[in-house]
């Protein structure tokens, strides 16, 4: 692992950058959860999304939005976030060109991710638990892109019935899957969320 800090659009963007054991095949972007409620890049769920990516041979690089940890500026109510994931997407881009993209995000930073999905158009999105009740976006579509939305039955936060009435009504939906007794933050089931997207990159292949 790699901790850096990189120009971003509020001043310095601090980025944890982990690389595979093996030449990459992907740049693996990963979001974090809400600033205002502890969320930052070392975050669990987080922390096993980077690992997965990493095991699948990505380039993972986790990053802490404006105003968390060594991160510049101030929380900016998911605006300035997306600006803030921009910049680490095309920084990232930059510095492994011609990899495909992948995008991920837990909670607020699932979000997040959907909203830079539609921006930068990664060949993979993976959203965990994404806080669509706080941030609802009935116009968001993302045809062409292998979507992975992973939530847990038992989540108090972000309720697995709108998740899935939400995606229902996406034209292009995303593959959804829910684990049964599981809850926002995963506890005790971070191996099974590993095991639920590298299955899913195997299927399609990567």
């Amino acid at each position: 692992m790699k901790n850096r800090t990189i120009p971003g659009p509020a001043g310095a963007l601090q980025l944890l950058v982990d690389m595979p054991d093996r030449a990459p095949s992907a740049v693996a972007v990963t979001c974090h959860p809400h600033p205002l409620h502890g969320g930052a890049l070392n975050n669990k769920v987080v922390h096993q999304l980077a690992k997965t990516f990493t095991g699948l041979g990505a380039v993972s690089v986790r990053f802490n939005f404006r105003g968390v940890g060594d991160s510049e500026g101030e929380y900016d109510e998911g605006r300035g976030e997306l600006d803030d994931l921009l910049a680490v997407i095309d920084w990232a881009q930059q510095h492994w060109p011609g990899l495909p993209l992948w995008l991920a995000g837990f909670s607020f930073g699932g979000f997040v991710a959907l909203q830079g999905a539609q921006q930068r158009t990664p060949q993979w999105l993976v959203t965990v638990a994404p806080a669509v009740n706080y941030f609802p976006d009935d116009n968001l579509e993302l045809p062409g892109v292998h979507w992975l939305l992973v939530q847990g039955d038992a989540d108090d936060i972000v309720p697995a019935d709108l998740i899935q009435a939400w995606a229902g009504r996406r034209i292009h939906a995303p593959r959804l899957v829910l684990l049964e007794g599981a809850g926002h933050f995963f506890h005790g089931r971070l191996n099974e969320l590993k095991q639920v997207i590298s299955d899913a990159f195997s299927v399609v292949g990567v």
